[in-house]
């Protein structure tokens, strides 16, 4: 049995879940989004350079 306890979110944009532990600008390089596409998971991603503590609130906030 595999488990897969990363928080993910549906992107419309994309039409896939995507991982949202990780910045949202490695979320668009790996996904290859635009530059000028507007992020329909603003908000959902950890900042650059967060603690791991920050990381683990801001995700329990969504």
């Amino acid at each position: 049995m595999t488990t897969f306890d990363s928080p993910i979110s549906r992107c419309e944009a994309v039409r896939e879940m995507v991982l949202t532990d990780e910045t949202q600008a490695e979320c668009a390089r790996e996904h290859e989004c635009p530059p000028d596409r507007v992020c329909p998971l603003n908000g959902y991603f950890v900042e650059a350079g967060s603690t791991p503590e920050e990381m683990t609130e801001s995700l329990r906030l969504h």
